[in-house]
């Protein structure tokens, strides 16, 4: 049968209507908000390609956590930075860089966040690369020992869980076993299993100050033109112990996330990354799209293909707005 007998606008003539037969519903329930933090103490410093987004120290950053899980926004991912870069990055591990003091400023708060960490060494790192440089190229196995001992540190600190973004191959498995080694088999491992070499990261290398200082990362990231070769890299990162895999940027990838979606039964993240968050901005405040209903349209775009995580600068103004939807 067709036309006139079916008429599918029908059921898309009120927002009773079309709310009755919504297929994807966005919620608050899988947002992660990405937050940099900083040495010092009442520091709050705006990102100037990221509105609204800022470094901020410990005292600062507990303060948006309880703005954050006040609009309930159930998690945060920690970024660091350093007082200090070197070669190997080896603020990374610290139990007294911004990130470890963060994580027990908000446990010591009692703060009812999931916390993430991120465990990479390129904001630490003077070079600003994601490991160890030996003649001018990045080392993958002696970088392995560097990410497992700075996972560690997040877990002896309180993180939930801890997420390498390095690319570097068989860092999941090391981090593993230096968890279970040292009595923390309950840290999930949330895996970067598939971040892409984007042209997108330029406003959080501002934000974490984590610029390559030569050449770039196509040697670890993967590139934008592979997809057969993502689902290999989440395959991999699940046979060495991830409990959740990731794909990054998500915006240009969501062919990814529903490949990866469609083939793995795992809790599936996607990272809205700071350049999709930045191109939104300035869009609307140049007064060219209505913001709210882009954002909207982005996020439940990316939890349609397959995202039932997403990591996004969006967290509040999205909580906020759901709330008066």
């Amino acid at each position: 049968m067709t036309f006139p007998v079916h008429r599918s606008r029908r059921l898309r003539r009120t927002e009773a209507l079309r709310g009755f037969v919504r297929e994807t519903h966005l919620t608050t329930g899988g947002l992660a908000y990405p937050m940099f933090v900083c040495p010092g103490s009442n520091v709050r410093t705006e990102v100037s390609s990221m509105p609204g987004i800022f470094q901020q120290s410990v005292d600062k950053a507990v303060e948006e956590c309880r703005e954050v899980t006040g609009l309930g926004i159930p998690a945060v991912i920690l970024f660091g930075l350093p007082e200090r870069k070197d070669e190997t990055g080896s603020e990374a591990c610290s139990a007294q860089g911004a990130v470890q003091r963060t994580i027990e400023a908000i446990r010591k708060a009692k703060i009812d966040l999931l916390v993430i960490t991120d465990v990479c060494l390129c904001e630490f790192t003077s070079h600003g690369h994601c490991g160890m440089i030996q003649n001018g190229a990045v080392l993958n196995d002696p970088t392995l020992v560097h990410l497992a001992n700075a996972a560690l540190s997040h877990a002896r600190a309180g993180a939930d869980i801890v997420a390498p973004s390095d690319m570097m191959d068989g860092r999941v498995a090391a981090i593993r076993a230096k968890l279970d080694e040292h009595g923390f088999p309950d840290v999930a491992i949330l895996s970067y299993a598939a971040k892409y070499c984007s042209a997108f990261y330029g406003p959080f290398r501002e934000a974490a100050q984590s610029a390559p200082q030569f050449g770039d990362r196509r040697s670890y990231q993967m590139d934008p033109a592979n997809a057969r070769e993502a689902l290999r890299e989440v395959a991999l990162d699940l046979e060495e112990g991830a409990d959740i895999i990731m794909v990054k940027p998500a915006m240009p990838y969501l062919d990814i996330i529903q490949g990866v979606r469609a083939q793995f039964d795992v809790p599936v993240a996607a990272y809205n990354v700071s350049g999709e968050y930045s191109m939104v901005k300035a869009a609307a405040r140049n007064g060219w799209i209505d913001e709210q209903r882009v954002v909207l349209e982005i996020l439940t775009g990316i939890q349609r293909a397959g995202a039932s995580i997403i990591l996004t600068y969006h967290a509040k103004d999205l909580a906020r707005w759901l709330k008066h939807c």
